[in-house]
């Protein structure tokens, strides 16, 4: 029985990850499976806004460097952390099914964003969340939380914030939803996800033994849906920690629907878009929809967004 060596992040949500695809090499893949555990620089500084640590890759470069020197053989990650550059010899090779793509609103004393008082502290890692919070309610004083679900959810319930704003994806994975006072998912329209949420990403080497295998977990639909949201955010070279929202389903026609919302991290300015078409064209309509932003100042839009970040 060949062997082959995961490498993942240490917190309990990159773990589920990492050994629910374990699992499925085991099952389907006849494969004997290890974890090899990894900090990242984004794991390492969290006393840190992570717009202010700059740079691609917070939660991948350390992983990336194991896969090149050939001392794991794939990395597991959450998409929507992964930038849209590879290095040299490295690429995706699956994208797995996503779950439930949505934000979600958690809190200790407030049911929804709009119980929350004048004023409320609203705990969030993202310039993205950001932005789109400060559109529904300007008054929220957003402020940066960092580190794993745990954490974040012991600070909320320590009172040091009205509420946070979490990935609905990882409190389901991670089983907690009964542990929750308030958690109420943001509807898209209101809080539109990062490129890639809610689906892992399956990197390896280019030239690995294990492509053939890897591939196999790809799932096809969430390929091109993830594929187009990652387009838009090339095309707009823009990263993991800039104010971009984006989000790619099948409409009620069966076409490919893409939108999305590029702007300040207070909220004060924000582009939003949308563009259908059919789905085997998914990424000429991520490149013309990012052109069309690209018209109306998208770019300049985002480098403004950048400098507040470091403010």
């Amino acid at each position: 029985m060949k062997k082959i060596i995961i490498g993942s992040r240490g917190s309990l949500l990159a773990l589920w990850q990492a050994n629910h695809i374990a699992q499925r090499l085991r099952d389907e893949c006849d494969l004997e499976v290890e974890i090899k555990i990894v900090k990242t620089k984004g794991d390492k500084i969290l006393d840190t806004p992570l717009a202010k640590i700059g740079g691609k890759g917070l939660f991948t470069k350390e992983l990336e460097e194991l896969l090149l020197s050939g001392e794991i053989d794939l990395a597991v990650h959450s998409l929507k952390d992964v930038p849209v550059e590879f290095p040299e010899g490295l690429s995706l090779v699956a994208i797995t099914r996503r779950a439930d793509v949505r934000d979600c609103f958690v809190s200790e004393k407030y049911p929804n964003l709009e119980k929350l008082p004048l004023g409320a502290r609203v705990g969030t890692t993202s310039l993205r969340r950001t932005m789109q919070i400060k559109m529904i309610r300007p008054d929220l004083d957003t402020q940066s939380l960092r580190g794993n679900v745990q954490t974040r959810l012991q600070r909320l319930k320590d009172g040091d914030f009205d509420a946070i704003i979490l990935a609905l994806a990882g409190i389901k994975r991670l089983g907690i939803e009964g542990e929750l006072k308030y958690a109420k998912p943001l509807e898209i329209q209101e809080m539109i996800p990062a490129m890639g949420q809610g689906a892992l990403g399956i990197e390896c080497r280019s030239d690995s033994e294990f492509w053939e295998i890897l591939s196999g977990l790809n799932d096809e639909e969430t390929r091109i849906f993830c594929e187009s949201e990652r387009e838009f955010v090339r095309c707009l070279e823009g990263g993991c920690q800039v104010p971009i929202g984006v989000h790619a389903s099948l409409n009620t026609h069966q076409k490919l629907s893409l939108i999305a919302k590029v702007g300040l991290p207070d909220g004060s300015e924000v582009l939003s878009e949308e563009m259908e078409g059919e789905i085997e064209n998914h990424l000429q309509i991520a490149q013309s929809l990012a052109q069309r932003m690209i018209d109306r100042g998208a770019k300049e839009l985002l480098q403004r967004a950048e400098k507040m970040a470091f403010i």
